[in-house]
């Protein structure tokens, strides 16, 4: 008998389970012994007995996504360009020189790694006139833009300067132009292969100073009693010393003179001999004043 109350016991419970909620609200359920009378469990209905014995499936945690940081990437650096001082360009001296007002003070600077043809005095070097004029179209009362190499001013006193309008670097334009010769003094060397490149262009299209003169090569023979572009080796005869000095002054020196004896020759640094001084002066040496 108490077996069958206890089987009875079961499947009333189990219908009881089946009862809708809003029936089984209904129903008194007498409290449970390990719970206090006033706590009340909420269950969710069945909707089988067979759910009722089913193992509930445990309630996956849902992964967590990797929050990926994106870094940054740094802007690329910027190479600065080298500082360049405006001038006001208040007159044209020469092919390679010019004086400027700076902030309200006068200065003269000698254009760095080049060297045009010059006047002195009585004497005038061939296309020194077209240099000068050159310069003046290029810079004449124009805002002009100063740039440094290591040399701040030559024994002079004058600013050793790579001169710019605009974009354009005056110094290479005017040996582009044929109007100026390279001349490298170290330190000062940051555009000596530009320079090299305009000079070549130059001799090539024959402008300027190179219109009516070719180059001198190592390899060239003169004719006897002649150098029209400078020679090597002096013919029998040409005594005349086409000298460069340090501060990169062609000077030539003839017999007779203070520095004649104590002057040396050498080809590879540009120097030349001259049958004649008027050779000597087309070529851009001027004679030395002793």
């Amino acid at each position: 008998m108490r077996k069958r109350a206890l089987l009875l016991g079961i499947g009333d419970l189990m219908l009881l389970a089946l009862l809708p909620c809003c029936v089984r609200s209904t129903v008194a359920v007498l409290p449970s012994p390990s719970l206090p009378p006033a706590t009340r469990i909420a269950t969710p209905c069945p909707t089988s007995i067979t759910e009722l014995s089913r193992t509930p499936t445990p309630t996956e945690t849902p992964t967590p996504v990797a929050t990926l940081t994106e870094t940054p990437t740094p802007a690329p650096t910027l190479t600065a360009t080298p500082a360049r001082v405006a001038a006001q360009v208040s007159r044209v001296v020469d092919g390679d020189t010019i004086e400027v007002n700076i902030a309200g003070r006068a200065y003269t600077v000698r254009y760095i790694g080049i060297d045009a043809p010059e006047a002195y005095g009585t004497t005038v070097e061939r296309m020194a006139p077209e240099a000068s004029a050159a310069n003046e179209a290029l810079v004449a009362g124009k805002t002009v833009y100063l740039e440094q190499d290591q040399s701040d001013t030559d024994k002079q006193g004058r600013l050793l300067r790579y001169v710019f309008v605009a974009d354009l670097m005056v110094n290479a334009e005017l040996v582009r132009q044929g109007y100026a010769w390279v001349r490298i003094y170290p330190p000062d060397v940051k555009y000596q292969s530009l320079f090299a490149r305009m000079e070549q262009e130059a001799r090539v299209a024959g402008r300027g100073l190179w219109a009516s003169t070719p180059t001198a090569t190592l390899s060239g023979t003169p004719q006897p009693g002649t150098c029209p572009q400078g020679c090597i080796t002096p013919p029998p005869g040409c005594l005349i010393k086409g000298n460069i000095s340090k501060s990169g002054e062609r000077i030539y020196h003839v017999p007779g003179g203070q520095y004649y004896d104590k002057t040396t020759i050498d080809p590879s640094t540009g120097e030349r001999w001259f049958c004649t001084e008027e050779e000597a002066i087309a070529n851009g040496w001027r004679k030395s004043k002793r």
